[in-house]
Formats: structure tokens, sequence, C-alpha cells
């Protein structure tokens, strides 16, 4: 397997458990595995299988979380959690055979009989599966998703109880924004802004001051003990198909975001990632072509139940007026909770799909109709200023 953020970690972690007799090589090109991320999601988002899949990390958890936005604050029931990449890592090197983790591993090349590093080692493989992150391409469309998050030790308690998912009531600036508020304990707190921008630009500097003023208004001052900054692609539409065989290799199964695994609006991958990982490890005897087959098909499946999300996200970036996005978040999170679970856990009813479509009108008709007719924006950059899902 071929990276090593959160696909392939608990895909790894699925064969330790599921199939402890393949041999299994993890290569990184990193030093640590997960890089340097939070994954956060709701309890409904994950089956009995998935749920235990999890267990041995260690994970924050709240009871219940909070939206805001200009007209109204809501609180959900969902339990919410939380996973950061440096548990992530240890909880891997400690399950994980020593001889399958290769960080440290850049790759040369792939192919479907194995891995050329750099350097010239190769590892043979009966099946590789490449899960390296996003691939920028001109067939996709859509905008993106950027951000900065700070962790912060607080010089008293910050008071706050539960996650803030989204406030909204930030000033929006270029894009729909929102502070993203994590209670990691009575003196440690999470927070990071958010922005679904037409653009993929990270201005380090503007964010920073921004998280500063933010967090200078509720009071809570103290030590910086950890960030992350991230631009992640959130897809509305485009040739799939054309984007795949621009980056498939013969014989190399692909998952994760580089198969576009991932929740086209949220950027959300955990439920997903675990998803793909049983089903490997579930298939562990199938060699590399029968493999790629399998994931492929798991992908295509994926992209179908998502499409009215990339529906969604295409009125988003290209009928709302950027200033006024946030007000189709500000729609939908008033409708039925459990829609909502269902949403980010990527598996919506019939209903829900008519429900989180009907009345739009936060996106003026015109505006809808004119975007309908275009195509998107392409989502073709360089790979090297994208952040890995």
């Amino acid at each position: 397997m071929v990276g090593g953020g959160l696909a392939g970690g608990l895909t790894a972690l699925a064969l330790r458990i599921l199939r402890p007799d393949v041999s299994v090589a993890l290569v990184e090109a990193g030093d640590t595995l997960g890089g340097n991320h939070r994954w956060s999601w709701f309890a409904s988002d994950l089956d009995p299988a998935r749920k235990a899949l999890l267990e041995p990390f260690r994970t924050a958890r709240w009871d219940g979380n909070i939206v805001r936005f200009p007209r109204y604050e809501r609180r959900l029931d969902a339990d919410y959690f939380s996973l950061a990449s440096r548990d992530f890592d240890a909880t891997l090197r400690q399950h994980l055979a020593q001889e399958t983790i290769r960080t440290g591993s850049p790759v040369e090349r792939v192919d479907g009989a194995g891995v050329a590093l750099q350097g010239g080692e190769r590892i043979t493989a009966r099946a590789v599966i490449d899960m390296r992150g996003f691939s920028a391409s001109s067939h996709l469309t859509g905008g993106w998703q950027v951000f900065m998050g700070r962790h912060l030790r607080t010089d008293r308690p910050h008071g706050v109880e539960r996650p803030v998912i989204m406030d909204a009531t930030v000033e929006q600036l270029g894009g729909y924004r929102f502070v993203y508020v994590l209670p990691l304990g009575p003196d440690e707190i999470f927070v990071e802004d958010t922005y679904y921008q037409d653009e993929p630009v990270l201005d380090r500097e503007a964010l920073s001051a921004r998280l500063d003023a933010y967090c200078e208004r509720r009071g809570w001052r103290g030590k910086t003990i950890g960030s992350e900054t991230g631009v992640l692609p959130v897809v509305t539409g485009g040739d799939r198909d054309a984007h795949l065989r621009e980056i498939a290799v013969p014989g190399v199964a692909l998952a994760g975001a580089r198969a576009l695994i991932a929740h086209p609006l949220t950027s959300y991958t955990l439920p997903l990632a675990a998803e793909t990982a049983l089903l490997v490890a579930r298939n562990a005897d199938l060699a590399g072509p029968d493999m790629a087959e399998l994931l492929a098909e798991h992908a295509q499946g994926v992209w179908d139940r998502t499409s009215h999300y990339r529906f969604l996200g295409h009125l988003l970036f290209d009928a709302a007026k950027p200033a006024e996005r946030y007000r189709v978040f500000e729609r939908f999170y008033t409708l039925p909770e459990g829609l909502i679970e269902r949403f980010y856990a990527a598996r919506p009813t019939p209903t829900d799909k008519f429900r989180v479509l009907a009345g739009i009108p936060p996106v003026p008709l015109h505006r809808a109709f004119r975007a309908l007719a275009r195509s998107g924006k392409s989502l073709d950059i360089p790979q090297q200023r994208t952040a890995a899902l």
C-alpha cells in the first residue's frame, strides 16, 4: 500500500486484525503516518464493524455538538469524535507488525507487481494499492476548502463544553467562512478557520491574524502547542472516468482520496476510509488486477451515491454569491437531525436527497439556472499546492 495517510493506515490495521497471515507493506514518504491532521466524525457515521476498527485509537468524544449561523444557534444530540494524527501514528506503530511500516520512503513509481522506491530499492507484491491522496485534474470541477487550525493550551479554563461544528457568525470573506472549535480539555482547545473559496490560496498571515482575533474576542489566551493547514478539493462535477484514466497504472488499485472516495462537499474521509479498509481486508486473497477491479467498483458506488452532494456543491460555488454561500448551510441545518447525520455519513435516503435540494432558494433561481448551464471551475492546479485528504 502506497500512502500512509488515513486510508492506508486504517487498511493496514484492518488487515492486521482480520488477516494477520497476510504480509503487508505500508509505504509512506513522510516520517510519520497520517501527516499533520485531525479527523472527526459523528457516532452515527460508523456501523459496528467500523466502530470496532477505530477502537484501538485514542480519541476525544463529546455528548452533542453545536452550529451557529446569523439567524440561529442549534444544539445537535449526536455524539462527536476526533482523532489527532499523532495518536493515529502511535497506535499504528503499536499494533502493526514492525516490518509493515516503511516511513521516510518516497516512491519513485508503482506497477502491478510492486513499488520502486527512490534510491533503487524495490518491494514486490501480489497486489498494490495506491492511496497517495487527491491528484489535481483538469477533468474535475469544483472549489476548495482552505483552513488553518490551532491547538491552544489556555492560561485558564476556556469554558467550552461541546464542539462547535460551524460558527458562521464570523465575517464572510470571499466565500463561505466558518470557525470550527473543539474543546480538548478544560484548558485545551482546537480552533480552525475554514473557507469554501474559488481559489486554492492559503494566506497564512491573514488566517493567523483572524484566529488571533477570534480567540481574543472569547478571552482564550495561552500557548500554541500545535497547528495545521490544508487546501482540500470540493469536487462538484467533471469527467470522473477521464480523471481516473489519467492517473491509473495497469494492475494497480486506487483507493482513498486518490480514487475520489471522499465526501464531495465536506471532505470528510474517515467513515469512507474505514469502509474501504474493511472491504480490502475481507478480500485480501485477491490478486492485483482483481483488487483493482473491486476497489474501482467500490469507488464508483461512492461516486454514484453522493451525486446530489456534488449538485449542491455546484450551486454553492457557481450560483451563490461568495458572501452569501453560508445561507445554503444555514438552511441545511434547519432540517431533521437524522437527515444531517446521514448526510455526513454519505448514506442518504431518497427522501433525504429531495429534502436537501428542495427549496434551495438561499440561491436565487436565475443564478441557479445559469450555474447549471456551466460546467464549473477546473480543479487543475499543481498538486504540491493541495493537501492530502
